[in-house]
């Protein structure tokens, strides 16, 4: 009992004196439920909305000013006809059109039925539905409001669901899946290893060796790098042939952005592992700083126009929120690198300053 008790003793007085692992104890579980309260909402607000108005009067101005005065809309463009809508939805500008009739005002005025086509952003599908009641939730408001001032109105409204027409959750889920199997792979297993190196002093004589900092860092690395791409085929071809997830993009560009994504984080996985001196810090780490922002603020899961305007800025500095734009727009819109080039140079422009700061830290650890 007593070697039990100086066991305990033994391990509680270690992680007093390592502070990194104190201060990871002591506010992991607080930096966890400020983003798991704040992240996990399904509400959306400020949906980026253009209308169609081939015939601007009173009544669709009417109607335009209801969408600008909620909170859950942010009304980008009004276009005179929809021949803009392919490129705003595929260059992520909109997430829902709403399209008027062309005598909108015409067949109002005379009590006909009068059409409205609602085009949403089915890329998330639960996102996609609640786009279309809110939608819809609008439009039955200005229809009530006119029939109380006197008038006859009948609007018929139809929906179409963009990029998943099926709202398939699978659509959803699996190109974000992609983004958090690289990152286990690339960022989490390397930090590990590499401090797993440092403990047994094998990183050590590396160090003195005449190798480069730059080129121990290849070295070390070059084996998860061939993982995570295999990882990349591997979980493409599942998408394809269990979930049935299309591919309507390249899949050359699909592979050069995974790529390039592993990249990003084995250099996270670097720095973090030379910045930590044991397995237990790596290993809380690289789950606060790579698996846990995956998860909640990549919009790999939740949507992040739900989120604080705090979080969406923290997310601007996620590489997986960039993968995941990338992956479900070469699968889902089957759009290209001019659609995608500022995720790819977000990315590109992330590794350079991670490798940099990796290869900084083993020289300072070589010095």
């Amino acid at each position: 009992m007593s070697a039990f008790a100086g066991l305990l003793r033994k391990e509680g007085l270690h992680i007093l004196r390592d502070r990194r692992t104190l201060l990871v104890v002591i506010f992991m579980p607080i930096l966890q439920v400020v983003l798991f309260g704040y992240a996990i909402r399904t509400d959306i607000t400020d949906i980026r909305v253009a209308i169609v108005d081939p015939s601007p009067d009173a009544s669709t101005l009417e109607l335009r000013n209801r969408f600008s005065a909620t909170n859950a809309f942010k009304l980008v463009r009004v276009l005179p006809n929809p021949t803009l809508l392919d490129h705003l939805f595929a260059s992520g500008a909109i997430q829902e059109a709403v399209v008027l009739d062309g005598d909108f005002a015409n067949r109002l005025a005379r009590g006909l039925p009068v059409r409205i086509l609602i085009i949403a952003d089915a890329s998330e599908p639960n996102s996609g539905s609640a786009m279309e009641s809110y939608a819809l939730g609008v439009i039955q408001g200005f229809e009530r409001d006119v029939a109380t001032r006197g008038g006859t109105v009948r609007i018929a409204a139809e929906a179409r669901m963009r990029f998943n027409p099926t709202r398939a959750s699978s659509n959803l889920f699996v190109p974000g899946l992609i983004a958090f199997v690289l990152t286990v792979v690339s960022a989490l297993m390397t930090a590990i290893s590499l401090t797993r190196e440092k403990e047994t002093g094998t990183m050590e004589i590396l160090l003195v060796s005449p190798l480069k900092p730059f080129q121990i860092i290849v070295g070390k690395v070059l084996a998860y790098l061939v993982i995570g791409f295999l990882s990349v085929l591997f979980v493409v071809a599942e998408a394809r042939l269990i979930f049935n997830v299309p591919l309507r993009g390249s899949l050359l560009l699909l592979l050069g952005e995974g790529l390039l994504y592993i990249l990003t984080s084995l250099s996270l996985g670097i720095l973090i592992s030379s910045r930590t001196s044991s397995q237990r810090v790596a290993m809380i780490g690289a789950l606060a700083g790579t698996m846990l922002p995956t998860i909640l603020l990549s919009g790999f899961i939740f949507p992040l126009e739900s989120m604080p305007w705090p979080l969406r800025v923290i997310a601007n500095a996620i590489p997986a929120k960039w993968f995941v734009i990338i992956a479900r727009g070469v699968m889902l819109k089957g759009v290209g690198l001019e659609y995608l080039w500022p995720q790819t140079l977000i990315l590109l422009g992330m590794t350079v300053v991670l490798v940099a700061a990796a290869t900084r830290s083993f020289r300072i650890r070589l010095a």
